[in-house]
Protein backbone atom coordinates (compact mmCIF):
# COMPACT_ATOMS: atom_id res chain seq x y z
CA UNK A 1 0.00 0.00 0.00
CA UNK A 2 1.34 3.30 -1.00
CA UNK A 3 2.08 5.43 2.35
CA UNK A 4 1.27 9.11 1.25
CA UNK A 5 2.10 12.63 3.15
CA UNK A 6 -0.74 14.34 3.57
CA UNK A 7 -0.53 17.68 2.27
CA UNK A 8 -2.23 19.09 5.51
CA UNK A 9 1.25 17.32 7.28
CA UNK A 10 3.74 18.71 4.82
CA UNK A 11 2.30 21.96 4.48
CA UNK A 12 2.43 22.13 8.54
CA UNK A 13 5.86 21.29 8.88
CA UNK A 14 7.36 23.31 6.02
CA UNK A 15 5.90 26.17 8.40
CA UNK A 16 7.11 24.82 10.76
CA UNK A 17 11.05 24.78 9.29
CA UNK A 18 10.81 27.72 7.32
CA UNK A 19 8.81 30.14 10.19
CA UNK A 20 10.62 30.74 13.61
CA UNK A 21 9.42 27.07 14.96
CA UNK A 22 12.88 26.42 13.89
CA UNK A 23 13.94 28.10 16.81
CA UNK A 24 16.12 26.17 18.70
CA UNK A 25 16.88 25.67 23.46
CA UNK A 26 19.79 25.55 25.17
CA UNK A 27 19.47 22.04 25.40
CA UNK A 28 19.42 21.98 21.27
CA UNK A 29 23.04 23.85 21.07
CA UNK A 30 24.78 21.90 23.96
CA UNK A 31 23.45 18.27 21.75
CA UNK A 32 24.49 19.87 18.78
CA UNK A 33 28.45 21.18 19.79
CA UNK A 34 28.73 17.69 20.98
CA UNK A 35 28.03 16.58 18.11
CA UNK A 36 30.45 18.39 15.61
CA UNK A 37 33.00 18.74 18.45
CA UNK A 38 35.97 16.84 16.89
CA UNK A 39 37.69 17.16 20.64
CA UNK A 40 38.28 13.56 22.57
CA UNK A 41 37.09 12.85 26.32
CA UNK A 42 38.87 10.59 28.41
CA UNK A 43 36.87 7.90 27.88
CA UNK A 44 36.73 8.33 23.95
CA UNK A 45 40.16 8.39 24.06
CA UNK A 46 40.91 4.96 25.83
CA UNK A 47 38.76 3.18 23.98
CA UNK A 48 41.09 4.79 20.47
CA UNK A 49 44.47 3.54 21.96
CA UNK A 50 43.04 0.45 23.29
CA UNK A 51 41.68 -2.22 20.79
CA UNK A 52 39.86 -5.18 22.37
CA UNK A 53 42.57 -7.45 20.41
CA UNK A 54 46.20 -7.87 19.63
CA UNK A 55 48.00 -9.60 17.09
CA UNK A 56 50.88 -10.37 18.18
CA UNK A 57 52.20 -13.03 15.65
CA UNK A 58 51.87 -10.39 12.77
CA UNK A 59 54.87 -9.24 11.71
CA UNK A 60 54.01 -7.57 8.19
CA UNK A 61 50.93 -4.53 8.00
CA UNK A 62 50.16 -3.15 4.99
CA UNK A 63 46.91 -0.66 5.37
CA UNK A 64 46.64 1.35 2.44
CA UNK A 65 42.84 2.18 2.70
CA UNK A 66 41.89 3.44 6.26
CA UNK A 67 40.28 6.54 7.51
CA UNK A 68 41.53 8.86 10.12
CA UNK A 69 38.53 11.24 10.29
CA UNK A 70 39.07 13.41 13.36
CA UNK A 71 41.04 11.19 15.50
CA UNK A 72 44.85 12.25 16.18
CA UNK A 73 47.84 10.43 14.52
CA UNK A 74 49.15 10.28 17.95
CA UNK A 75 46.37 8.19 19.45
CA UNK A 76 46.63 5.64 15.87
CA UNK A 77 50.01 5.23 16.39
CA UNK A 78 49.40 3.79 20.39
CA UNK A 79 46.80 1.80 18.85
CA UNK A 80 48.88 0.48 16.24
CA UNK A 81 51.68 -0.16 18.68
CA UNK A 82 49.39 -2.19 20.70
CA UNK A 83 47.83 -3.99 17.78
CA UNK A 84 50.99 -5.23 16.40
CA UNK A 85 53.87 -5.24 18.60
CA UNK A 86 56.15 -7.55 16.72
CA UNK A 87 55.74 -5.72 13.37
CA UNK A 88 58.67 -5.37 11.58
CA UNK A 89 57.69 -3.93 8.41
CA UNK A 90 55.03 -1.84 7.58
CA UNK A 91 53.70 0.61 4.67
CA UNK A 92 50.57 2.69 6.38
CA UNK A 93 49.28 5.54 5.00
CA UNK A 94 46.04 7.17 5.33
CA UNK A 95 43.39 7.61 3.01
CA UNK A 96 40.43 10.45 4.32
CA UNK A 97 37.97 10.84 1.89
CA UNK A 98 38.66 13.82 -0.46
CA UNK A 99 41.22 15.00 2.18
CA UNK A 100 45.49 14.88 1.61
CA UNK A 101 46.78 13.72 5.01
CA UNK A 102 50.32 12.75 5.70
CA UNK A 103 51.74 9.62 7.98
CA UNK A 104 56.24 9.14 8.37
CA UNK A 105 57.07 9.43 4.67
CA UNK A 106 53.81 9.15 2.63
CA UNK A 107 51.00 11.10 2.20
CA UNK A 108 47.31 9.71 0.92
CA UNK A 109 43.92 10.02 0.33
CA UNK A 110 40.67 8.40 -1.38
CA UNK A 111 39.43 10.37 -3.97
CA UNK A 112 35.66 10.51 -5.69
CA UNK A 113 36.12 10.89 -9.19
CA UNK A 114 33.41 10.68 -12.39
CA UNK A 115 33.79 7.57 -14.95
CA UNK A 116 32.21 9.43 -18.20
CA UNK A 117 32.20 6.47 -20.28
CA UNK A 118 30.29 4.28 -17.53
CA UNK A 119 28.21 7.28 -16.03
CA UNK A 120 29.12 6.72 -12.25
CA UNK A 121 31.16 7.71 -9.14
CA UNK A 122 34.21 5.72 -8.91
CA UNK A 123 36.92 6.19 -6.00
CA UNK A 124 40.58 5.67 -6.36
CA UNK A 125 43.15 5.45 -3.37
CA UNK A 126 45.84 8.20 -4.22
CA UNK A 127 49.00 7.70 -2.63
CA UNK A 128 52.90 9.30 -2.83
CA UNK A 129 55.83 10.39 -1.29
CA UNK A 130 55.60 13.48 1.08
CA UNK A 131 59.13 14.69 -0.58
CA UNK A 132 56.60 15.74 -3.65
CA UNK A 133 54.01 17.53 -1.51
CA UNK A 134 55.19 20.96 -2.97
CA UNK A 135 54.11 19.73 -6.20
CA UNK A 136 50.51 18.36 -5.80
CA UNK A 137 48.97 21.78 -5.12
CA UNK A 138 46.72 21.13 -8.50
CA UNK A 139 46.06 17.75 -6.83
CA UNK A 140 45.11 19.48 -3.51
CA UNK A 141 42.95 21.95 -5.36
CA UNK A 142 41.18 19.07 -6.95
CA UNK A 143 40.99 17.49 -3.17
CA UNK A 144 39.05 20.32 -1.99
CA UNK A 145 37.12 21.29 -4.39
CA UNK A 146 35.61 17.30 -4.24
CA UNK A 147 34.99 17.91 -0.36
CA UNK A 148 33.45 20.85 -1.11
CA UNK A 149 31.19 19.19 -3.55
CA UNK A 150 30.89 15.74 -1.46
CA UNK A 151 29.53 18.03 2.10
CA UNK A 152 27.37 19.47 -0.28
CA UNK A 153 24.88 16.59 0.17
CA UNK A 154 24.36 17.54 3.94
CA UNK A 155 22.93 20.62 2.73
CA UNK A 156 21.06 19.08 -0.25
CA UNK A 157 19.83 16.35 2.35
CA UNK A 158 18.67 19.30 4.63
CA UNK A 159 16.34 20.74 1.93
CA UNK A 160 15.00 17.42 1.01
CA UNK A 161 13.97 17.18 4.73
CA UNK A 162 12.97 20.66 5.54
CA UNK A 163 11.26 22.35 1.79
CA UNK A 164 10.44 19.66 1.58
CA UNK A 165 11.15 17.60 -1.67
CA UNK A 166 7.52 15.41 -1.24
CA UNK A 167 8.76 12.65 -3.98
CA UNK A 168 11.53 11.79 -2.00
CA UNK A 169 10.19 11.69 1.44
CA UNK A 170 6.69 9.59 -0.04
CA UNK A 171 9.92 7.14 -1.84
CA UNK A 172 11.69 6.82 1.51
CA UNK A 173 8.74 6.54 3.11
CA UNK A 174 6.92 3.68 1.67
CA UNK A 175 10.61 1.44 1.59
CA UNK A 176 10.74 2.52 5.40
CA UNK A 177 6.90 2.31 6.35
CA UNK A 178 7.88 5.48 8.57
CA UNK A 179 4.34 6.66 9.97
CA UNK A 180 3.88 10.74 10.30
CA UNK A 181 5.01 11.06 13.83
CA UNK A 182 8.39 9.56 12.72
CA UNK A 183 8.68 11.76 9.80
CA UNK A 184 7.39 14.96 11.62
CA UNK A 185 10.10 13.94 14.09
CA UNK A 186 13.24 13.94 11.74
CA UNK A 187 12.25 16.78 9.59
CA UNK A 188 11.41 18.87 12.71
CA UNK A 189 15.47 17.80 14.23
CA UNK A 190 16.51 18.29 11.27
CA UNK A 191 15.02 22.27 10.95
CA UNK A 192 16.91 22.57 14.27
CA UNK A 193 20.00 21.49 12.72
CA UNK A 194 19.62 23.80 9.73
CA UNK A 195 18.95 26.99 11.93
CA UNK A 196 22.23 25.89 14.37
CA UNK A 197 24.40 25.33 11.11
CA UNK A 198 23.06 28.67 10.28
CA UNK A 199 24.13 30.13 13.69
CA UNK A 200 27.27 28.79 13.72
CA UNK A 201 28.50 28.44 11.09
CA UNK A 202 32.19 29.44 11.47
CA UNK A 203 32.60 27.88 14.34
CA UNK A 204 31.77 24.00 13.20
CA UNK A 205 34.72 22.00 11.71
CA UNK A 206 34.54 21.57 8.39
CA UNK A 207 34.90 17.61 8.69
CA UNK A 208 31.55 17.73 10.19
CA UNK A 209 30.03 19.18 7.61
CA UNK A 210 28.67 15.50 6.47
CA UNK A 211 25.64 13.72 6.02
CA UNK A 212 26.35 11.30 9.60
CA UNK A 213 25.60 15.56 11.43
CA UNK A 214 21.87 14.06 11.17
CA UNK A 215 22.17 10.51 12.01
CA UNK A 216 24.69 11.74 15.19
CA UNK A 217 22.12 14.80 16.34
CA UNK A 218 19.38 12.02 16.16
CA UNK A 219 21.67 9.60 18.40
CA UNK A 220 21.47 11.99 20.95
CA UNK A 221 18.00 11.84 21.69
CA UNK A 222 17.92 8.37 22.52
CA UNK A 223 17.90 9.27 26.35
CA UNK A 224 14.91 11.81 25.47
CA UNK A 225 12.90 9.73 23.50
CA UNK A 226 13.85 6.35 23.61
CA UNK A 227 15.67 4.21 21.36
CA UNK A 228 12.81 2.41 19.33
CA UNK A 229 11.59 5.67 18.05
CA UNK A 230 15.20 7.03 17.37
CA UNK A 231 15.95 3.49 15.62
CA UNK A 232 12.99 4.20 13.45
CA UNK A 233 14.18 7.94 12.63
CA UNK A 234 16.97 6.47 11.62
CA UNK A 235 15.80 4.18 9.04
CA UNK A 236 14.02 6.63 7.13
CA UNK A 237 16.55 9.54 7.50
CA UNK A 238 19.18 7.00 6.19
CA UNK A 239 16.62 6.41 3.11
CA UNK A 240 16.09 9.95 2.29
CA UNK A 241 20.03 10.10 2.13
CA UNK A 242 20.01 7.74 -0.55
CA UNK A 243 17.28 9.38 -2.30
CA UNK A 244 19.77 12.43 -2.36
CA UNK A 245 22.62 10.44 -3.26
CA UNK A 246 20.53 8.73 -5.87
CA UNK A 247 19.79 12.32 -7.65
CA UNK A 248 23.42 13.39 -6.77
CA UNK A 249 24.90 15.13 -10.01
CA UNK A 250 28.15 13.48 -10.79
CA UNK A 251 29.32 14.80 -13.15
CA UNK A 252 30.44 17.55 -10.41
CA UNK A 253 33.54 15.51 -9.70
CA UNK A 254 36.74 15.03 -11.93
CA UNK A 255 36.80 12.63 -14.43
CA UNK A 256 38.98 9.78 -13.22
CA UNK A 257 41.16 9.81 -15.70
CA UNK A 258 42.08 13.68 -14.71
CA UNK A 259 42.38 12.54 -11.16
CA UNK A 260 45.04 9.51 -12.87
CA UNK A 261 46.87 11.96 -14.62
CA UNK A 262 47.24 14.97 -11.64
CA UNK A 263 48.40 12.19 -9.82
CA UNK A 264 50.80 10.57 -12.19
CA UNK A 265 52.42 13.92 -12.58
CA UNK A 266 52.83 13.70 -8.57
CA UNK A 267 54.70 10.20 -8.29
CA UNK A 268 51.67 9.10 -6.83
CA UNK A 269 50.85 5.04 -6.77
CA UNK A 270 46.61 4.12 -7.32
CA UNK A 271 44.73 1.81 -6.49
CA UNK A 272 41.24 0.94 -7.35
CA UNK A 273 39.88 0.33 -3.92
CA UNK A 274 36.16 -2.68 -3.99
CA UNK A 275 36.33 -2.76 -7.37
CA UNK A 276 33.00 -5.14 -7.55
CA UNK A 277 31.30 -2.14 -6.40
CA UNK A 278 32.08 -0.63 -9.60
CA UNK A 279 32.51 -3.52 -12.18
CA UNK A 280 33.31 -1.08 -15.77
CA UNK A 281 36.34 0.26 -13.97
CA UNK A 282 38.33 -3.71 -14.23
CA UNK A 283 36.99 -2.79 -18.28
CA UNK A 284 38.88 0.54 -18.75
CA UNK A 285 42.39 0.07 -18.42
CA UNK A 286 43.28 2.75 -16.53
CA UNK A 287 46.53 3.55 -15.63
CA UNK A 288 46.65 2.29 -11.95
CA UNK A 289 48.92 0.31 -9.31
CA UNK A 290 46.37 -2.47 -8.63
CA UNK A 291 43.46 -3.83 -7.22
CA UNK A 292 41.74 -4.03 -3.82
CA UNK A 293 40.91 -7.94 -3.79
CA UNK A 294 39.20 -7.81 -0.25
CA UNK A 295 37.65 -5.97 1.85
CA UNK A 296 35.44 -5.92 5.03
CA UNK A 297 31.87 -4.60 2.97
CA UNK A 298 33.33 -6.17 -0.51
CA UNK A 299 34.42 -9.72 0.38
CA UNK A 300 32.51 -12.17 -2.04
CA UNK A 301 35.07 -12.08 -5.15
CA UNK A 302 37.90 -12.33 -3.82
CA UNK A 303 39.10 -15.44 -5.53
CA UNK A 304 37.33 -13.95 -9.24
CA UNK A 305 39.39 -10.68 -8.52
CA UNK A 306 42.66 -12.66 -8.05
CA UNK A 307 41.71 -13.82 -11.13
CA UNK A 308 41.78 -10.60 -12.46
CA UNK A 309 45.36 -9.75 -11.64
CA UNK A 310 47.04 -12.54 -12.91
CA UNK A 311 45.60 -12.58 -16.21
CA UNK A 312 45.63 -8.88 -16.91
CA UNK A 313 49.94 -9.68 -15.74
CA UNK A 314 49.84 -12.03 -18.35
CA UNK A 315 49.13 -9.54 -21.42
CA UNK A 316 52.21 -7.73 -22.98
CA UNK A 317 53.65 -5.16 -22.10
CA UNK A 318 53.19 -4.78 -18.49
CA UNK A 319 56.15 -7.02 -17.43
CA UNK A 320 58.11 -3.62 -15.69
CA UNK A 321 55.13 -3.00 -13.67
CA UNK A 322 52.77 -5.42 -13.17
CA UNK A 323 49.40 -4.41 -11.53
CA UNK A 324 49.96 -5.33 -7.57
CA UNK A 325 47.55 -6.91 -5.30
CA UNK A 326 45.78 -4.91 -2.14
CA UNK A 327 43.15 -5.84 0.54
CA UNK A 328 41.49 -2.85 2.22
CA UNK A 329 40.60 -2.90 6.07
CA UNK A 330 38.37 0.54 5.16
CA UNK A 331 38.67 1.57 8.91
CA UNK A 332 36.99 4.58 10.16
CA UNK A 333 38.58 5.58 13.26
CA UNK A 334 35.80 7.73 14.43
CA UNK A 335 33.52 4.95 14.65
CA UNK A 336 35.46 3.74 17.37
CA UNK A 337 35.22 7.04 19.35
CA UNK A 338 31.30 6.60 19.25
CA UNK A 339 29.66 5.07 22.51
CA UNK A 340 29.80 1.30 22.53
CA UNK A 341 25.87 1.45 22.01
CA UNK A 342 26.02 4.07 19.47
CA UNK A 343 28.72 2.20 17.40
CA UNK A 344 27.88 0.55 13.43
CA UNK A 345 29.05 -3.13 14.64
CA UNK A 346 29.80 -4.06 10.77
CA UNK A 347 32.58 -1.14 10.94
CA UNK A 348 33.37 -0.61 14.85
CA UNK A 349 35.07 -4.35 14.20
CA UNK A 350 37.55 -3.20 11.67
CA UNK A 351 41.13 -2.57 11.98
CA UNK A 352 43.67 -0.58 10.69
CA UNK A 353 45.84 -3.82 8.33
CA UNK A 354 43.62 -6.07 10.07
CA UNK A 355 43.20 -8.13 6.52
CA UNK A 356 42.77 -12.01 7.27
CA UNK A 357 42.57 -13.25 3.78
CA UNK A 358 46.16 -12.89 3.35
CA UNK A 359 46.01 -15.98 6.03
CA UNK A 360 43.31 -18.32 4.45
CA UNK A 361 44.70 -20.58 3.29
CA UNK A 362 42.94 -21.50 0.10
CA UNK A 363 43.55 -16.93 -0.92
CA UNK A 364 47.15 -17.84 0.00
CA UNK A 365 47.24 -20.75 -2.84
CA UNK A 366 45.75 -18.40 -5.29
CA UNK A 367 48.04 -15.57 -3.86
CA UNK A 368 51.31 -17.70 -4.98
CA UNK A 369 50.38 -17.95 -8.32
CA UNK A 370 50.21 -14.72 -8.64
CA UNK A 371 53.60 -14.20 -6.90
CA UNK A 372 52.68 -11.99 -4.24
CA UNK A 373 52.24 -11.63 -0.59
CA UNK A 374 52.30 -8.69 1.98
CA UNK A 375 55.89 -8.47 2.09
CA UNK A 376 56.01 -8.18 -1.54
CA UNK A 377 53.12 -5.68 -2.24
CA UNK A 378 54.86 -3.90 0.86
CA UNK A 379 58.47 -3.64 -0.57
CA UNK A 380 57.34 -2.91 -4.72
CA UNK A 381 54.65 -0.39 -3.67
CA UNK A 382 56.88 1.31 -1.56
CA UNK A 383 59.89 1.42 -3.73
CA UNK A 384 57.26 2.51 -6.71
CA UNK A 385 56.55 5.50 -4.25
CA UNK A 386 59.52 6.51 -3.53
CA UNK A 387 60.59 6.90 -7.41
Amino acid sequence: MKLVISKQVVKSLRHRVEGQVADVSQEDEERFFRVISTDLDEEQRRRIIAPIRTYPREESVLAVHWHPEFVPQELIDQRLDLLYPNRKEELIIPTQHNQLLTRGSFCGAEVDCYSKGFKRKVQLLVHFDKKNLNRAGTFASALEHTFQYRSSQLFDLINTLTKPVEERLERAARETGAAAGVIDLVRGETGKVARLIDLHFSKIPKESIKNKLLRDYLDTLRGHLGDDLVIRAQLFLRAVKQEVKAGFPLTYFYRTSEIIEEARAIGAGIVIPHPEQFWPILLAEYDVDGYEVWNPQSLEYTDFLISVVINKNKQPGIAKRKLLIFMGDDTHMGEKARGPLLQDELKSCREIGLQPPWDDLLIRKKLAIADMDRHKVIAEYRDRLRG
